[in-house]
């Protein structure tokens, strides 16, 4: 931390956004470079973009498609979900991860989450396993690793298959393995939206160790067609072949070309945002009565931070929090709020019969909790403000 005060730089900031993009001057030449050559898209910089991730997280495949959701409905899609199925997930995630169970046919259910790390508490999981459950979707929320040997156990007993929602979580390492290895799922999913640890404006990937997932996951994406090389030779190059129902989900080459030169600066990324949660943790230190410490990351695991919470410990805290939030968005800060119990929305409560899933700790969570402003960007003074504003709040107003 450098040795100025809150006080002496808060009023030298614009509107902080809670999350943003960084795009420099290598990543405008990779874009243009990529956007002059003769294939914009279905070109060789997916394929590279694809080994680029498969690499740095450890895993033998990657699939790159058009957003962070087709990852998802893929990945679904892919593990055998259908009618009559059951997969578990967390409620506290974006609505992305549960629907692609709805998209696949299969019904979802919600499992609590643990209330300090808001991961999917395991315990929780083996309380709502049925017959019918066949997949688990485990989200390492705000780039903290889930416990995902314990649910891999799980899954293994019963035959079930993991999809890791990693969405949060891209550089994250639990227990020695890169987040998207696959070392305890069958799949991981990631995003690449401009608020996510690196970006290709809109995109996303599906990492696997599965040669019959990959294969599965490359048709999916293109309509369903696979091409076979030997039958080809017989029949002729241009022949292909449809065995399922696919998608167009395909990303471009000039996304893939920003997202080869964004990874190449992944670890610096990363480590702006674990400087920035360091110093909101100190700077927040002496309102501890007040305000519950963020997670901290165990022995063998690496928090990424895609999402700083503060959380108001506090009686009634949502009526707090909607005030403060008012009070941030007056004084040109941005917070946001991560997220409502996915059981909650409308369209769910109609599926669900109006019926309340019992999920205390998500709830509680809920009410308490709101996401400051944390990116690569972001600068001290943003920083200070953003600090002495919330201080101020819970100073005078409360």
């Amino acid at each position: 931390m450098t040795n100025e005060g809150p006080n002496d730089i808060v009023h030298s900031v614009k509107i902080i956004p809670y999350s943003k993009q960084k795009i420099d001057s290598s990543d405008l030449r990779a874009v243009r470079k990529t956007l002059s050559s003769a294939l914009i898209t279905q070109g060789p910089k997916a394929d590279e973009f694809e080994r680029a991730i498969a690499k740095f997280c450890g895993a033998k495949y990657a699939v790159a498609v058009s957003n962070g959701t087709a990852a998802l409905h893929l990945a679904a899609l892919a593990s055998g979900l259908k009618k009559g199925d059951e997969a578990i997930t967390s409620p506290i995630t974006f609505l992305a991860t549960a629907n692609c169970v709805l998209y696949a046919g299969a019904q979802v259910v919600f499992a609590d989450v643990d209330y300090d790390t808001v991961n999917i508490d395991p315990e929780a999981i083996q309380k709502v396993l049925t017959k019918k459950t066949k997949v688990i979707l485990p989200v390492h929320f705000a780039g903290l690793p889930a416990k995902m040997e314990e649910i891999h156990k799980i899954a293994k007993k019963r035959k079930l298959v993991v999809i890791e929602d990693a969405s949060h979580a891209l550089g994250a390492q639990y227990r020695g393995h890169k987040v998207g290895s696959c070392a305890h799922s069958d799949m991981a999913v990631f995003s690449f939206h401009p608020v996510k640890h690196i970006t290709t404006g809109e995109g996303g990937c599906i990492t696997t160790n599965s040669k019959i997932y990959y294969e599965k996951l490359k048709a999916l994406r293109s309509h369903g067609v696979y091409r076979n090389q030997d039958v080809q030779k017989k029949r002729g190059g241009w022949y292909y072949e449809m065995k399922e129902l696919g998608f167009n989900y395909r990303i471009t080459d000039f996304q893939c070309a920003l997202g080869i030169s964004q990874l190449k600066k992944i670890n610096q990324f990363v480590d702006r945002r674990i400087d920035i949660a360091e110093e909101y943790n100190e700077l927040f230190s002496d309102f501890r009565h007040l305000l519950r410490v963020p997670p901290q990351r165990n022995t063998g695991e690496k928090h990424v931070w895609h999402l700083y919470l503060l959380r108001l410990k506090l009686n009634k805290p949502s009526a707090v929090r909607k005030r403060l939030f008012d009070y941030l968005k007056s004084n040109r800060i941005n917070p946001q709020v991560h997220y409502i119990p996915i059981y909650n929305q409308p369209y769910y409560q109609k599926m669900l019969n109006g019926k309340r899933s019992k999920c205390v700790n998500a709830e509680r969570y809920y009410d308490e909790v709101m996401s400051l402003p944390i990116f690569p960007t972001m600068t001290q003074a943003e920083l200070f403000k953003t600090v002495s504003t919330v201080k101020r709040f819970l100073t005078q107003k409360l």
